[in-house]
């Protein structure tokens, strides 16, 4: 990285922090808090049902993840996190997205960074049939809080190697609403493509995940993953069901 580029990136930075402690924005809350584990469920092309699944489980799906959370019986996440291009966005992770969704429904929609107003997301998202109990948006500040009130530091996402997945922003709402456990399952920084599509797409914000989920680890938050190559690869510790029973 050059000096300049050095110095842009730390302007970014600096208005980053500067519009972050002007808004004071609030972070998004569950209406009644998690009580119990808690599913994270990204798009990867491998993911494995958590051991001792049931009922007492809640689920977040990411994007197209509600695919894969079909195949456990799980007819509707209580909630997911879309990214705002997915919902009316040209390109071929969009479409297949919304194929996926398609006629589907969850508990809370949230939708990360629309730019647009209300009744227009809500045409958006009636064009492809997907329906919600209720229906949120966050920007980039509320984001942001959710990891600043996780972690007690803001991350201050200058430029794209610096943002956080959505995935990510899943994994600090279930900690920030009560979790006794988060298990991700279809999040695998290492990996490319995605379980809804065969278009092999590049993930993106590998780097970053991989950092603050080995920080969380460190730190003692409870994160595991359910699937074992990523436990294997990541030094996340592996979902075995022993702390479902712990909690109970």
């Amino acid at each position: 990285m050059t000096f300049w580029q050095r110095l842009n990136r730390a302007r970014r930075a600096w208005r980053y922090r500067w519009r972050y402690s002007r808004r004071k924005p609030q972070a998004p809350r569950e209406a009644e808090p998690f009580s119990g584990p808690v599913i994270v469920l990204g798009s990867a092309p491998v993911s494995t049902r958590p051991a001792g699944f049931d009922a007492g489980f809640r689920l977040i799906a990411i994007n197209g993840s509600q695919a894969a959370a079909k195949a456990w019986g799980v007819a509707a996440p209580d909630v997911t996190f879309l990214q705002f291009n997915q919902v009316e966005g040209k390109g071929d992770r969009a479409v297949a997205v919304r194929r996926v969704l398609s006629g589907e429904r969850c508990g809370t929609l949230y939708v990360i960074r629309w730019p647009k107003g209300m009744d227009q997301l809500k045409a958006g998202l009636a064009a492809f049939s997907y329906s919600y109990d209720r229906l949120e948006t966050i920007d980039a500040y509320q984001r942001s809080r959710l990891a600043h009130d996780v972690l007690g530091r803001l991350i201050v996402e200058a430029d794209n190697d610096s943002k956080f997945s959505n995935g990510l922003t899943a994994v600090f709402y279930a900690l920030a609403n009560g979790a006794t456990s988060v298990i991700i399952s279809g999040i695998d920084p290492g990996s490319a493509g995605h379980v809804y599509n065969d278009l092999k797409l590049e993930r993106l914000h590998s780097g970053t995940d991989a950092k603050i989920l080995a920080e969380l680890v460190e730190r003692g938050f409870p994160v595991f993953t359910a699937d074992r190559h990523v436990a294997e690869k990541s030094g996340l510790p592996l979902w075995t069901g022993e702390k479902k029973k712990e909690d109970a």
